[in-house]
């Protein structure tokens, strides 16, 4: 199988896929609300009434009909209008997204970046004191709860030292009219130290542990006993050629991760009163506000499914033994 012929198979998988949820997703929201203006829709108002409401969101349409319009708006980037804000379902999407992509991201980065030669430089030491409180710091992050730690943090940072902000991306009330005016100042920057804190705290275990066992692994193939054999350095075989060939089951959960960031984290969310879309989704869901629910989740699965293809892209690049078969 050809590069050229592999990518086009992935491709058309991805959007197979990405078809398949989008269609659970209707149908699983019009099954779960029989009558999704309910909310809506108040006891003082006639048949007549209603009925205009069901149909100004387009309830009263067959449902192939309303099957086929939401594909087709869907593939536009259009998910119609929200119930509980009455406004453009996308605006709502994309604008939660930033907010929740710039905590995520810069917590991913920060958590990988010293992740990912922390654990080579673990799985160097082995066996050592170093090595156990590593791996103990690495499980104990990993495995508390969010609520928890960041909860803490407030209690320290927030009101015992009085030093950090503890909700809200800004302070109010503030002028912004647009996305990058809004982060670009050194007041949101002081308010997402906490967020960014806990949820690169949370994400430091994964990188950390799975290269660190990868190394393990790797440090017993032919090519290290060769390049150690030739003289090399030990650092220069840790960083230069062990670290290389561990990094595809890191990259992979890179990918993973970076794909369910874009739900971001609900509960650092609420915690820190962070308006994200994972917020927005929990909102949604409690007000069956159902428009911008479906488009929620839709956008969290076409994030993963685009990284997973990116990562089976890139696999070949990073390790060029990966056969296309």
């Amino acid at each position: 199988m050809t590069r050229r012929t592999y990518l086009i198979k992935r491709v058309l998988q991805a959007i197979f896929s990405l078809w398949i949820i989008a269609t659970l997703l209707f149908f699983l929201f019009r099954m779960g609300l029989p009558d999704p203006t309910a909310a809506l829709i108040t006891e003082g108002l006639n048949p007549e009434q209603r009925a205009a409401v069901r149909a100004q969101f387009g309830l009263e349409e067959p449902l192939w009909r309303q099957y086929t319009l939401f594909l087709t708006n869907a593939v536009q980037g259009e998910f119609g209008t929200s119930f509980s804000y009455r406004a453009p379902v996308a605006d709502i999407v994309w604008d939660r997204l930033a907010n929740t992509m710039i905590l995520m991201l810069v917590a991913i980065v920060i958590a990988y970046g010293i992740g990912v030669p922390l654990g080579a430089w673990l799985s160097w030491r082995r066996g050592s004191r170093t090595d156990t409180a590593g791996i103990f710091v690495g499980l104990m992050f990993r495995s508390a709860p969010m609520f928890w730690t960041g909860m803490i943090a407030i209690l320290i940072f927030g009101v015992g030292l009085s030093i950090l902000p503890t909700s809200g991306m800004r302070t109010l009330p503030y002028d912004a009219t647009g996305f990058w005016p809004k982060v670009l100042t050194l007041d949101f920057l002081w308010h997402a130290v906490l967020p960014v804190m806990i949820v690169a705290l949370y994400y430091l275990g994964s990188p950390l542990l799975i290269m660190r066992n990868t190394m393990l692994e790797v440090y017993g193939e032919d090519f290290i006993e060769m390049a150690r054999a030739k003289g090399l350095p030990e650092r220069d075989i840790l960083y230069r050629h062990a670290a290389r060939n561990a990094l595809l089951p890191v990259v992979t959960q890179l990918a993973v991760t970076i794909g369910l960031a874009a739900g971001g984290q609900v509960v650092v969310e609420v915690v820190f009163s962070w308006p994200g879309l994972g917020r927005e989704i929990l909102n949604a869901v409690r007000t069956s506000d159902f428009p911008l629910a479906q488009a929620s989740f839709l956008v969290m699965a076409a994030f993963v499914i685009s990284l997973n293809l990116l990562v089976d892209i890139l696999y070949t690049t990073l390790d060029p033994r990966v056969s296309f078969r």
